[in-house]
């Protein structure tokens, strides 16, 4: 992804004031260093090596509108959903490779001065804002008025919905069967991702050493992958979703398995669930929802769900410090993730032991999310005529570009994903799990 720095005491490059630049000049002007892909514009102009395998072509002047008034990823973005900027040399479905290319180019911000002959060059009304393609949701601030504060019912509720309510059909596209929407984890690279799926369920299960006749509480539990693969075992799940979609598709795959007596997926937030004395929970994907503020209720209230010996397995997104800001970037908040947010593992272990609860175990499984996401945008390839006549090719081209960044993230450690396992002591203090690991890698 693109960068800028600040660089505002210069104009590299630019013709003295009044003369007029080519889009392509503009680009150049505005970039430090070389330019690795090929950038052509609908003025004929063109930058970057003529050779250059992957290229940006700005189809319209109201592509330059989203680019001057949202510069970075996010003006970028709005410019290549809505068709106004075209990636050349990669589907759209898996554009990692363009993305690759770019991910050293830095941009700087021009000097007053540049910016007037830039803004000349391209006409004032390119700088006016317009509206942004309609799959983007509304910033943060404007959210409040409408949905309530960050991480109320009411407005997690609502980011749940734009994420996860788009098209159980368009989920089975480009998740495959296990309609698993969270890291698998790989025994070998060459495994197929339904096997590397199985393979995450079975790791969680054993490492909460779940049994036949145990009771387990899986909140954000999506289409209730891990609550058919304890079920099927014998245990007794509750699974919690925020997703009316996703409830309905997993209480319909419940019942078509025989798995009813067993199994039951609530359209619910966690929060709402009445049951404790659960001999484990799990928690899958839900921790980057919740607000970092929020971790203390959340441990809080997964040590009051655990009877005492019960164990927790949180498998979450995390940045690989403690120290950034927690709030995704605009890209992922408006188009992806409405609210959610990040922090180190640090934190997360953090704030489980400041509730109470013991750490056992801890890792981290970066890689295996960059093969994961590898096999998505794989999937979304292979099946992209059909997901664009299910949600349209803006949302198509959304999940391409947010899968194919997210990859490149976990590749060069931005993001991270982490298990932290851990157990509710009883008064006594003592450990009622093996002395060691006890579950296969």
């Amino acid at each position: 992804m693109t960068t800028f720095k600040d660089r505002a005491d210069k104009s590299v490059g630019l013709p003295e004031l009044g003369a007029r630049l080519s889009i392509a000049e503009v680009f150049e002007t505005l970039v430090d260093g070389e330019i690795p892909i090929r950038l052509t514009a609908y003025d004929g102009s063109a930058t970057g090596p003529a050779d250059a395998p992957y290229t940006l072509d700005i189809k319209t002047p109201r592509g330059i509108n989203y680019l001057a008034t949202a510069p970075g990823d996010l003006g970028m973005a709005r410019a290549y959903i809505a068709g106004d900027m075209v990636a050349e040399g990669v589907h759209p479905g898996d554009p990692y490779d363009i993305l690759k290319a770019m991910q050293d180019m830095k941009f700087h911000r021009p000097s007053a001065l540049s910016l007037v002959t830039i803004a000349r060059s391209l006409g004032w009304e390119r700088l006016k804002p317009i509206a942004p393609p309609p799959q983007e949701t509304l910033p943060r601030w404007r959210r409040i008025a409408l949905e309530g504060l960050r991480h109320s019912k009411t407005r997690d509720a609502e980011a749940i919905h734009h994420h996860y309510d788009v098209s159980n059909a368009f989920y089975e596209y480009v998740l495959g069967p296990s309609m698993t929407y969270t890291c698998a984890v790989y025994a070998d690279p060459d495994w197929t991702l339904e096997q590397a799926q199985e393979n995450k369920y079975r790791l969680i299960f054993e490492k909460l050493r779940l049994k036949e006749g145990d009771r387990l509480l899986d909140i954000g539990c999506g289409w209730g992958g891990m609550v058919r693969y304890a079920a099927k075992r014998g245990v007794n799940v509750i699974g919690a979703t925020l997703s009316a979609e996703q409830a309905a598709w997993a209480q319909q795959k419940i019942a078509e398995e025989g798995l009813s007596e067993l199994a039951e997926v609530r359209y619910s937030d966690y929060r709402d669930i009445p049951e404790g004395e659960f001999d484990a929970v799990s928690s899958i994907g839900l921790t980057e929802h919740i607000g970092v503020h929020n971790y203390p209720f959340y441990f809080g209230y997964i040590k009051d769900k655990l009877r005492d010996g019960g164990l927790f397995l949180n498998h979450c997104i995390t940045r690989p410090d403690n120290t950034r800001t927690t709030k995704a970037g605009d890209f992922i908040d408006r188009y992806v993730f409405p609210d959610g947010e990040l922090i180190g593992s640090g934190r997360i272990v953090s704030e489980a032991q400041n509730v109470g609860l013991e750490v056992l175990h801890e890792e981290n499984l970066r890689e295996h999310y960059a093969l994961t996401l590898h096999e998505w945008c794989k999937n979304l390839v292979e099946n992209w005529d059909a997901c664009v006549a299910e949600v349209g090719e803006g949302t198509a081209k959304v999940w391409g570009l947010y899968m194919a960044g997210c990859r490149l993230g976990f590749q060069r450690d931005v993001v991270q994903l982490h298990h932290v396992l851990g157990v509710k002591l009883g008064r006594d203090g003592r450990w009622d799990v093996p002395l060691r690991p006890w579950w296969q890698p």
